[in-house]
């Protein structure tokens, strides 16, 4: 444990426990042992799933009355990659002003400052400040997130948590702190297509069929329009083919199917399902009785959904400029996040540190930004349990 509460020693802390998802390596007991101090009633649910590591998660909450602000996170980062790190990946170093580490900007480097502002909140505010802070932390959010947070809400539910906001410490700034509140997020839609053809010799191409130029033919008619052209708070949907595949190593074969992997971000025009049936309409329209294939969409856990920016938001917003100058963009853009669970809870915005070398060899953040990231997380605790007169 970090011999003061400052955010930059708890960043340390917690990237000194190389909890590379779904191993935890201590960097919960850190989050623990930090709340359980001030007071805080800590919980550690350990979830299954048949076919998935089981994975440690963290609840906290201090106050049993609402309102209930709730500091959302995880602790789990992805593996240190094979380039050469400058400093040990989970030594925590500080040099020309910098904290380097996996996980200093994704998002351990987050979690302390929500950790050192809620202490400082607590020194001077005491236990009886007419509302409820929580933490949601869990192991599982770079790996499959089965285990993590979407269970994690449903045991909070069973017992009858409630909760009114939450602030979620992803690093949602491209370039400087105080850019950038994430108020939603695309949904994500993967789709498998797959061309049936008949192999044969490709000197006797009437005996064979080949599948490749359906499946291009197909791929053309998926993003020969656009999807839509975006909404209030959304970009446009973006289908991207990720893999192109025929598996074919011989040149004087017509192979007998060929395949293609797509991914869809879209906005909230869309569903899930409403999406699926538009690329399936698409697909076939482009196939008439000249292409054999088949599609199939993968279940999808992230639907596009949005925080309507309103009073919680303008609340974030404000102690963000107080304490950078910056009035921030509110954005939908990025990937998929932890938020996608908590939106059903209660509303979610997204408020951290500088994301530039996230998952990146050599991952760091100021340590400059990691105390205004704390200033603004204390603003915004000062903020919302303002003392009624």
């Amino acid at each position: 444990m970090p011999t003061d509460h400052s955010a930059l020693s708890l960043a340390q802390a917690l990237i000194r426990c190389p909890s590379v998802t779904p191993e935890d390596r201590g960097a919960l007991d850190v989050v623990a042992q930090t709340l359980g101090a001030v007071g805080f009633a800590i919980e550690r649910p350990v979830f299954a799933e048949p076919g998935y590591p089981d994975t440690p998660n963290l609840y906290a909450r201090i106050g049993t009355r609402g309102p209930c602000l709730v500091f959302a996170g995880h602790t789990d980062v992805v593996p240190e990659g094979d380039g050469a790190w400058r400093h040990g990946p989970f030594d925590g170093a500080v040099a020309d002003g910098m904290l380097y580490g996996r996980g200093a900007a994704d998002m351990k480097g987050g979690i302390a400052c929500m950790l050192a502002a809620t202490l400082a909140f607590l020194g001077r505010r005491g236990s009886d400040f007419a509302g409820s802070i929580a933490f949601l932390i869990t192991g599982d959010e770079e790996g499959p997130a089965v285990n993590g947070t979407v269970k994690l809400l449903d045991w909070a539910r069973a017992r009858g948590e409630r909760f009114d906001h939450c602030l979620l410490g992803e690093p949602t700034n491209p370039g400087q702190l105080g850019e950038m509140i994430k108020i939603g997020r695309r949904g994500s839609l993967t789709g498998k297509l797959t061309v049936l053809g008949r192999q044969g010799h490709v000197a006797y191409p009437h005996k064979a069929e080949n599948p490749i130029p359906g499946l291009l033919r197909l791929a053309s008619a998926l993003v020969a329009e656009p999807l839509d052209r975006g909404t209030a708070h959304f970009d446009a949907s973006n289908l991207e083919f990720t893999t192109i595949d025929v598996g074919n190593p011989a040149t004087n074969v017509i192979p007998a199917t060929a395949r293609a992997t797509f991914n869809v971000r879209f906005n909230d025009d869309w569903t899930a399902e409403s999406l699926g049936a538009e690329l399936r309409r698409r697909l076939e329209q482009a196939a008439g009785n000249a292409i054999r294939f088949s599609l199939d969409l993968q279940p999808s856990n992230a639907p596009a959904f949005l925080t309507q920016p309103d009073a919680f938001v303008d609340l974030v917003s404000e102690a963000i400029r107080v304490e950078t100058g910056l009035t921030p963009a509110l954005s939908t853009t990025g990937g998929t996040s932890d938020a996608r669970f908590i939106k059903d809870a209660c509303p979610v915005i997204e408020f951290g540190l500088v994301g530039e070398t996230m998952h990146q060899v050599d991952e760091c953040v100021a340590v400059a930004d990691l105390d205004r990231l704390t200033a603004i997380y204390e603003r915004v605790l000062e903020a919302y349990f303002r003392p009624r007169s």
